[in-house]
């Protein structure tokens, strides 16, 4: 059964975010839209240039109204040395959530059990907790925060739009479509 349109399962976790130490619960993800990025582990190679991808695209996202988390099955200390010694890490201003019991690993069905480490997991969620968009792949293949942002405003747009759809490729501005018997074959 896919984790689409279900409710994100309870969770509570710590997070290392702008300097501190801060719970982090299903709870706060609640009441806006969320994005949640899983990856393998800290210090590792294509993980900070993921981080460091949404880092320098966080501006945008906050301006769709969207909060970033990141999660590794990490500590939350980990995440704080990490942070303290890498330049990339060091721009990443959201939330770092570990995860070293793997709950939440598990509870968005993307723990390797056998290495203890999440796979690259992305999941959209809006403002009542469900969950809109999953993308899980293998762990040596990186993600784009732009193409990310893309999706997330196509969410938006067909939550705030009942009765449309965005078309592959969709951005802002573009037409949409409604699906009707008139358009059956016609596309």
């Amino acid at each position: 059964m896919s984790l689409i349109n279900t409710e994100i399962k309870p969770f509570k976790a710590t997070a290392y975010h702008n300097g501190k130490f801060v719970p982090v619960t299903n709870d706060t993800l609640k009441g806006k839209w969320s994005v949640v990025v899983f990856y393998p582990a800290d210090f590792t190679f294509v993980c900070p240039t993921e981080l460091g991808d949404l880092a320098d695209n966080y501006a945008q996202f906050k301006k769709l109204g969207v909060e970033v988390y990141g999660v590794s099955t990490d500590t939350h200390f980990a995440h704080k040395a990490w942070h303290d010694t890498s330049d990339t890490i060091k721009k990443v201003q959201y939330p770092l959530i570990g995860d070293p019991t793997a709950a939440l690993a598990r509870n968005f069905e993307v723990l390797i059990e056998e290495e203890g480490l999440a796979l690259r997991g992305t999941f959209v969620i809006d403002p009542q907790g469900l969950i809109k968009i999953i993308e899980v792949h293998d762990n040596g293949i990186g993600r784009d925060a732009k193409e990310l942002l893309r999706k997330v405003t196509a969410a938006q747009y067909v939550a705030s739009h009942p009765g449309e759809v965005c078309p592959a490729k969709w951005t802002p501005g573009a037409d949409t479509l409604a699906p009707s018997l008139d358009l059956v074959g016609k596309i």
